[in-house]
């Protein structure tokens, strides 16, 4: 399978691309499209859009989700996001626009599509980068959280300050990964999004007001959410 990816990302994980874990792992997702076409998500040229949407340079923000929609039409390789034409919102999303008109005020956006978050310089990566339709983590343990593990730790190295914004255990259990010596970097953690966490603490916890507060504290440019 073509890695799709922009130099500058290239450069930085181009080691994993060697490893046995690796060329294993793109073995098996060129079989899995070969053998379920259309059944997928995301589309091949899509795999790996979080990178290519987030200029490595201006990473500030990393919403770290588990691994993408299996819901045909949905995923489109950024973590949480949907195409525009998407209605209603997935419950996760749903759930976040929620939070973010509750913590900033902002009214519900018209669409899901998270690119112009993206394009500020948050990283909306899911730590499994495919799956296939209709069975969530159908492709877990196969190899990518590995590889997103090493994205992410190459961005905790080469950024002094990064927000990392952990909902969810799993999200949650990549924090000692990130915990570098002589970097500063911010974690604000909560229960996740979906409907069966939500309640649990997600709501009310403000992690975009935070992230700001964080990123302003840094001299950074805060989000526009």
């Amino acid at each position: 399978m073509e890695i799709n990816l922009n130099s500058d990302w290239k450069n930085l994980v181009k080691e994993e691309f060697e490893k046995p874990y690796f060329k294993s792992l793109m073995r098996f997702i060129e079989d899995e499209y070969d053998n379920f076409p259309n059944s997928i998500f995301p589309k091949k040229e899509d795999v790996f859009s979080a990178f290519n949407a987030c200029a490595l340079s201006k990473i500030s923000v990393v919403i770290l989700g588990q691994d993408p929609y299996p819901t045909h039409g949905h995923a489109h390789g950024l973590s949480f996001s949907v195409q525009e034409t998407v209605h209603p919102f997935p419950k996760s999303l749903k759930n976040i626009f929620k939070e973010l008109e509750s913590d900033l005020g902002l009214p519900i956006p018209e669409n899901g599509n998270l690119q112009r978050w993206a394009t500020q310089g948050v990283l909306l990566l899911n730590s499994t980068l495919t799956v296939r339709e209709g069975k969530p983590e159908s492709h877990a343990n196969k190899g990518w959280e590995k590889f997103t593990i090493a994205a992410l730790r190459a961005v905790a190295h080469t950024h002094e300050h990064v927000v990392f914004i952990l909902w969810g255990k799993h999200a949650q259990a990549l924090r000692p990964h990130l915990e570098l010596t002589g970097h500063h970097h911010t974690f604000i953690e909560s229960p996740h999004p979906s409907p069966l966490s939500a309640y649990r603490g997600f709501f009310g916890s403000r992690p975009f007001s935070r992230a700001n507060e964080a990123l302003i504290q840094h001299s950074q440019t805060p989000i526009t959410w």
